[in-house]
C-alpha cells in the first residue's frame, strides 16, 4: 500500500510516517517509481510506535525494541545493556501507571462526589 492508505488505516498524517521512517522505526519498499510501498504488518507496527510514544519512551529506544517485540523468541541473547536500558524504561512505565492510575482514582472520587 502506499502512504496515504497507510496513513488513513493508522490514523497518522503521511509526515509523521516520514518521521519514523527517518528515525529508523519504519522501513518501507520501494515501488520501480520510487514511491513508498508499505506493508499490511506496518499498520499494526505504527499502532506499536505511537502507544511507545505515549507511554514516554524515545524514538531511541523505541528503534531497539520494535525487532523484540516482532520477534517473540529470539535465539540470540540481547546485550546486557540493552536489557538494562529496557528494564529501566519498563520501571520508568510502571511507576507512571501507577501515578496515572492515582489520578484516575482521585477524578473518579471528585466525580463520584460531585453528582450525587
Amino acid at each position: 500500500m502506499r502512504i496515504k492508505e497507510l496513513s488513513e488505516r493508522a490514523d497518522v498524517s503521511p509526515r509523521l510516517l516520514r518521521y519514523y521512517e527517518e528515525q529508523g522505526l519504519l522501513t518501507p519498499g520501494r515501488e520501480e517509481n520510487g514511491y513508498r510501498a508499505y506493508d499490511e504488518s506496518l499498520v499494526v507496527r505504527v499502532g506499536q510506535i505511537r502507544s511507545l510514544l505515549s507511554a514516554g519512551l524515545t524514538t531511541e529506544i523505541i528503534r531497539d525494541v520494535l525487532p523484540c517485540l516482532a520477534e517473540a523468541a529470539s535465539s540470540q541473547y540481547p546485550a546486557p545493556d540493552f536489557v538494562n536500558r529496557v528494564r529501566q524504561e519498563r520501571d520508568r512505565m510502571a511507576e507512571r501507571l501507577d501515578s496515572l492510575t492515582r489520578n484516575l482514582q482521585a477524578i473518579d472520587a471528585y466525580l463520584d462526589a460531585v453528582t450525587r
